[in-house]
């Protein structure tokens, strides 16, 4: 990487961490290419980022951002992790570590909150934004559900009897 290549990236990371919500900090010693081709496409799918970075520049893009607490976890080879929605990237990286133990969660951050693993970890078990969203979505439309069959219920009901008489007045 040249200079120039450089500070484009760092100024990438820079826009990242001034509009993302959560990071988080791996340790991707020992992890394949097969490994991290894989993961890179489960997080892609969440709507999440996963970056292998050089310490020292993801260091320098850090500078005057809210996320500046993960600074001690870049030690050895490490990967970032972010996105918009706060529980996706988190969910991604820990349900791979889990699966892959030479992937290892270090920490991250929430805001300007920093996260140890097992907050990280506590951060992965809550629903996503999606999740949330249908489970909403669940509880309005039930009551409209029920709302429905109350007002349908006498009308069905005054229907049956009508058809009660009309059948009793033919066999009169």
């Amino acid at each position: 990487m040249d200079r120039q290549e450089k500070r484009a990236f760092v100024e990438f990371l820079a826009n990242v961490f001034n509009s993302t919500s959560l990071v988080v900090v791996t340790e991707n010693k020992g992890l394949t290419v097969a490994d991290v081709t894989e993961l890179r496409r489960r997080v892609r799918a969440a709507g999440a980022t996963y970056k292998v970075a050089k310490n020292r520049l993801v260091s320098r893009a850090l500078d005057g951002t809210q996320f500046d607490g993960i600074l001690p976890l870049l030690k050895g080879p490490t990967a970032l992790a972010w996105s918009e929605d706060p529980v996706a990237a988190a969910k991604v990286v820990v349900e791979f570590a889990k699966t892959n133990d030479k992937l290892v969660v270090l920490g991250g951050a929430l805001g300007s909150q920093t996260l140890n693993v097992d907050g990280v970890k506590a951060l992965a078990e809550l629903p996503s934004l999606d999740e949330l969203r249908a489970k909403l979505v669940g509880m309005i439309n039930t009551p409209a559900t029920r709302i429905a069959g109350v007002v349908q219920a006498p009308a069905g009901q005054l229907a049956r009897v009508f058809g009660a008489y009309a059948k009793t007045g033919e066999a009169a």
